[in-house]
């Protein structure tokens, strides 16, 4: 039995959840049918025509790539620019696109992960976390039925903080209430004023969980009307967010590490302001436009700074605080497509996976 494209997108969303994508962008099913069977799936970091053509001649009815070949509205299919005639390749050939992009940046298994690996970093955290992505919720439930409740939350997604799970507070007190005439009461009888020993539970879970987790609480709980609330929190959330920072096992030197940089990455060519006559040991990242975190990565103490699409102005911004380097949107996140199939290999070992052998980097170097 086959795997149906809405269940690669189902475990796609789980490891990078939309919810973490910034507004303009567009990652999801951008044409395709979810309940087809997939014949084969073409991971890639762009989806043009060639990638198409390419999922053609493999028998691969997905495409899963980083970039969406649709940012805006499209008015008219007439195949006048590459975006039109993609996506009209992709409808005649059945073929689905889903694109994974800045929520998949912004993971801590993500892209920018995937580029600390290649440069052999260590201790890495995210450079700029995100705030407003948590909430807590409080609920009250007798004391004997507090584990099924909690359990049913945890499994919902909530009580996750960094690498512990199953966190909660609680507090033990003393609940009351009087049932309607019209009660159903799990517990008291009709008319009559009720004590129960209560704990009082929170827990901490993503927002965009929070009807999920709500739910849970509610089926796994014995009264008719549960007493909770939800907060929204200001807390930054360290699992999520913008660039990421880490550490070289040993210090380099500026040339050491120059050369270390253009090996791992598969460097022709890159740009870097002046060297500061110091050794690197912390290193920033961000795959793709990154300028925005520059003031991070100096905020982190880094080194050296390695992102790309840096304007001529942006590079005096480094102003002998650490080196800035550019080294290309393409060859920033070409290895995005690695973290991709191993991503689904790992999880659906029985679908044909194939990773794209076009070269979609729109820019040449002499």
């Amino acid at each position: 039995m086959g795997y149906k494209i809405r269940e690669v997108i189902s475990f796609l969303e789980q490891q990078a959840p939309p919810a973490y994508q910034e507004s303009y962008d567009n990652a999801t099913l951008i044409t395709g049918n979810r309940e087809a069977e997939i014949t084969g799936v073409l991971c890639s970091l762009d989806c043009t025509e060639a990638i198409v053509e390419e999922a053609i001649k493999l028998g691969a009815n997905l495409i899963v790539a980083h970039h969406p070949i649709v940012f805006k509205g499209l008015k008219s299919f007439t195949g006048k620019n590459y975006v039109e005639r993609t996506v009209i390749k992709a409808l005649k050939n059945d073929i689905a696109i889903y694109a994974i992009h800045t929520n998949l940046d912004h993971v801590t298994h993500g892209v920018n992960k995937r580029i600390s690996d290649r440069l052999d970093l260590t201790n890495t955290q995210i450079l700029q976390p995100k705030k407003q992505l948590l909430q807590k919720l409080v609920f009250f439930v007798p004391e004997e039925n507090k584990q099924e409740v909690l359990d049913a939350v945890y499994a919902a997604g909530a009580g996750q903080i960094g690498e512990y799970k199953d966190c909660s507070f609680q507090i033990k007190g003393m609940g009351t209430f009087t049932p309607s005439e019209k009660a159903n009461p799990h517990i008291g009888k009709k008319g009559t004023p009720e004590y129960v020993a209560e704990i009082r539970a929170e827990v901490i879970l993503p927002s965009y969980l929070s009807s999920k987790v709500i739910n849970a609480m509610k089926t796994a709980h014995p009264y008719e009307e549960v007493a909770y609330y939800l907060q929204n929190l200001e807390n930054l959330n360290q699992e999520v967010g913008a660039g990421m920072v880490g550490s070289l096992s040993e210090e380099m030197t500026e040339d050491q590490f120059m050369d270390h940089l253009q090996a791992k990455m598969n460097l022709k060519t890159f740009k870097h302001t002046s060297f500061l006559g110091k050794k690197i040991k912390k290193v920033a990242v961000c795959g793709g436009a990154g300028i925005f975190l520059l003031n991070d990565a100096k905020r982190a103490r880094a080194d050296v700074f390695i992102t790309s699409d840096v304007k001529y102005h942006e590079f005096f911004d480094a102003d002998s605080q650490l080196i800035l380097c550019d080294i290309g949107h393409y060859e920033s996140e070409i290895f995005t497509k690695e973290l991709l199939g191993e991503l689904l290999s790992q999880n659906f070992p029985n679908i044909a996976l194939y990773l794209t052998k076009v070269v979609t980097n729109p820019t040449s170097y002499r």
